[in-house]
C-alpha cells in the first residue's frame, strides 16, 4: 500500500452551532466562505457566540484528509506548523493518537484557530486565524521530509504561501511522487487563480473541487468544469453535493452517487471524500470504487458536528470499505 503525506495549515477548529444565520451578517461573513482574520477578530466572534454550543477538534483541510486515511489503516504523515502552546500540543497529540507521523514546525505565534460557524442547513462558514500555521516556510521542507511517501496531498488554503507550494511541488516531482490538490474554497481560488492554474498544469496529478470551486477555477458548470480540469491533470474530481461526484481520467468520465444520510454539518465532507478516494487509489481500485469509498466517508462525516467520526462509526465504515476493496 502506498504512503500519503499531507501538507496544510495546522488548525484547531472551534465548531459552533448557529441558531440562525444572523451571526454571519453581524460579523460580515459570507455564508460558505473561508475568511482569514486576525486574533482580535477570533476573540470578538468567540465572545459574541458564547451562548452557542461549541466543541474543539484538530482541523485544517489536509489534516482532516490524513486523519481519514489513518482511520482506514493507511500509512500517513502530516506536515504543518503550530505554536508552543496548549492548542499546539492538542493538535500534535491528536496526530499521535491517530497513528499519523507528525512533521511539525514549532512557530513563535500562537497556534492557528478556525471558528467554524455551522448553519442550520449544515453549511459551514470559517473565520480563520492562521497564527503559527503561516510560519511553515519553504526551508522547513526537505527531500528527507517526503522520502518514503508516494502521494503528497496539499490543501488549497496553503496557496497564499506560494513559495512554500513551489518548493513542495519541486521536491515531490523530483522524488517521483503523485501530487493531490484540494482547491479548498471558492474565494481562495478566485484570489489565486493564475498561480493555481499554472501549478495544476505543471505539477499536480489529482485535483479535488466542489461545484463552487470548480466554477471559480474554470468559469464553467460542473460537467464542463470537470472536462476543463481533466485537460490540466491526470485525475479530475468535481463533487456535486447531494448528487454525488464526477471523476474524469484519460478521457473516461465516471459518475458516483452518495449514501443516504441526514446532513447535520458539512464540515469535513470534501476532506473526507478525498480520504476515501485516495484510499481507493492506493489500493488499486477503479474510479467507481474510489468515488464510492469517498461517498461513504463524506456521508458519515456530515451526520456529525465537525470533521471527526466516532470510533464505533469507523468500525462499520472500515468493514464496508474493506468489502469494496476485496471485491473483484
Amino acid at each position: 500500500m502506498n504512503k500519503v503525506i499531507g501538507l496544510g495549515n495546522a488548525l484547531v477548529d472551534i465548531m459552533t452551532q448557529l441558531e440562525n444565520d444572523a451571526v454571519l451578517a453581524q460579523f460580515d461573513l459570507p455564508k460558505g466562505s473561508m475568511q482569514l482574520v486576525d486574533d482580535q477578530f477570533v476573540n470578538t466572534i468567540s465572545n459574541g457566540t458564547l451562548h452557542l454550543k461549541k466543541q474543539l477538534a484538530s482541523g485544517g483541510s489536509a489534516a482532516n484528509t490524513i486523519h481519514g486515511l489513518a482511520n482506514l489503516g493507511a500509512e500517513v504523515g502530516f506536515m504543518g506548523s503550530v505554536g508552543n502552546d496548549e492548542m499546539g500540543n492538542f493538535f500534535k497529540n491528536d496526530l499521535h493518537k491517530a497513528n499519523i507521523k507528525p512533521i511539525l514546525n514549532i512557530g513563535n505565534a500562537q497556534s492557528g484557530l478556525a471558528v467554524a460557524l455551522v448553519s442550520q442547513d449544515g453549511e459551514r462558514t470559517f473565520a480563520t486565524f492562521l497564527g503559527a500555521a503561516v510560519e511553515l516556510t519553504p526551508d522547513f521542507i526537505t527531500e528527507e521530509s517526503f522520502k518514503g511517501y508516494d502521494i503528497l496531498h496539499i490543501e488549497g488554503y496553503l496557496v497564499f504561501n506560494q513559495d512554500l507550494i513551489v518548493k513542495a511541488l519541486q521536491i515531490a516531482k523530483k522524488l517521483g511522487m503523485k501530487v493531490s490538490l484540494d482547491l479548498a474554497s471558492y474565494n481562495v481560488v478566485e484570489a489565486t487563480l493564475d498561480f493555481l492554474k499554472k501549478a495544476v498544469k505543471e505539477s499536480v496529478d489529482i485535483v479535488f473541487a466542489n461545484e463552487e470551486e470548480a466554477k471559480a477555477f474554470t468559469g464553467l458548470e460542473p460537467e464542463e468544469a470537470l472536462n476543463a480540469i481533466a485537460e490540466m491533470c491526470e485525475i479530475a474530481v468535481v463533487k456535486i453535493g447531494s448528487k454525488g461526484s464526477l471523476i474524469k481520467s484519460k478521457g473516461e468520465t465516471y459518475k458516483c452517487g452518495v449514501i443516504d444520510v441526514k446532513c447535520l454539518d458539512t464540515t469535513g465532507a470534501g476532506d473526507l471524500y478525498a480520504s476515501g478516494f485516495l484510499y481507493g487509489l492506493i489500493n488499486n481500485r477503479n474510479f467507481n470504487d474510489c468515488g464510492k469509498i469517498g461517498a461513504i466517508l463524506s456521508g458519515n462525516v456530515i451526520e456529525v458536528i465537525g470533521a471527526k467520526i466516532s470510533e464505533s462509526k469507523w468500525n462499520s465504515i472500515r468493514n464496508e470499505v474493506q468489502n469494496i476493496c476485496k471485491a473483484n
